[in-house]
């Protein structure tokens, strides 16, 4: 019997810990919408979270899309081919590319690099009591920091999305009439008469939930870090592990609200 009592001791504490953690995201994200839509704007802030997480993810979201959309042709054609069905191709690739591969593969690298350079550039700021200074000016630390880079996800993430969509697509296309035996023009076709305007949607949205999950967590745990160089290193590790996590439950429950019958 204690033992039973331990572990529900046990099961009681992580379930109040997972709900107050939750409250504090929720709160955390609240504020930040907030100050998001109020005055003042600090547009170098914006600007410069722009292009670090906007331009500068083009490399690595380009690399992974190619790569996979190659890779998806090509698992594609070797399944179909038992079940004489290679011809689909250029439909699945479509498909799987612009609603599910494309926005969680650059979700997850947005996680990777975006999440946790801002965790450890905000923890570091607050290690070095940089955060204390912005506050001793009269700049709140959400209002300069924060807001910026949530903002920036939510505008240029979708737009890597649609990036990455394409590029994945160009993937799949090359390595089919390079390697697979497709009509360039018969496969351009297929794609371009498949995909529906949902489908498009459907991506767009997701790349602005994910690139808001991303920039808001690395902001978040950046925020809530502890003191010292080990404080940053577990700010930087919460960050990516929760937004990798959130963003795939995201996805999950986006994909069940577009195309759910």
């Amino acid at each position: 019997m204690k033992l039973l009592a331990r572990l529900l001791a046990a099961l009681g504490r992580a379930v109040l810990s997972a709900l107050a953690s939750m409250g504090r995201v929720t709160i955390f994200a609240l504020a930040t919408l907030r100050h998001i839509l109020t005055p003042p704007i600090y547009m170098r802030e914006i600007l410069h979270a722009l292009l670090h997480v906007g331009y500068l993810s083009l490399p690595v979201v380009g690399l992974t899309a190619v790569f996979t959309g190659g890779a998806l042709a090509l698992q594609i054609y070797a399944g179909g081919s038992r079940f004489s069905a290679e011809q689909v191709v250029p439909q699945i690739v479509a498909l799987g590319v612009v609603r599910e591969l494309g926005p969680v593969m650059v979700g997850l690298m947005m996680a990777a690099r975006v999440t946790s350079s801002i965790a450890a550039e905000i923890a570091t700021m607050k290690v070095t009591e940089q955060i204390d200074a912005l506050v001793t000016l009269s700049t709140h630390p959400m209002k300069y920091l924060t807001a910026p880079r949530v903002f920036a996800g939510l505008v240029t993430v979708p737009l890597l999305v649609a990036v990455g969509d394409v590029i994945g697509v160009f993937g799949g296309w090359f390595v089919s009439t390079q390697s697979l035996g497709f009509n360039s023009a018969t496969y351009l076709k297929n794609t371009i008469n498949f995909l529906e305007s949902s489908d498009i949607v459907s991506s767009l949205v997701k790349g602005a939930a994910f690139g808001t999950i991303a920039t808001l967590m690395g902001c978040y745990y950046g925020m809530q870090s502890g003191r010292g160089a080990q404080g940053v290193g577990q700010a930087t590790k919460s960050s990516v592990v929760a937004s990798a996590v959130l963003i795939l439950a995201a996805n999950f429950l986006l994909t069940q609200a577009f195309f759910a019958t």
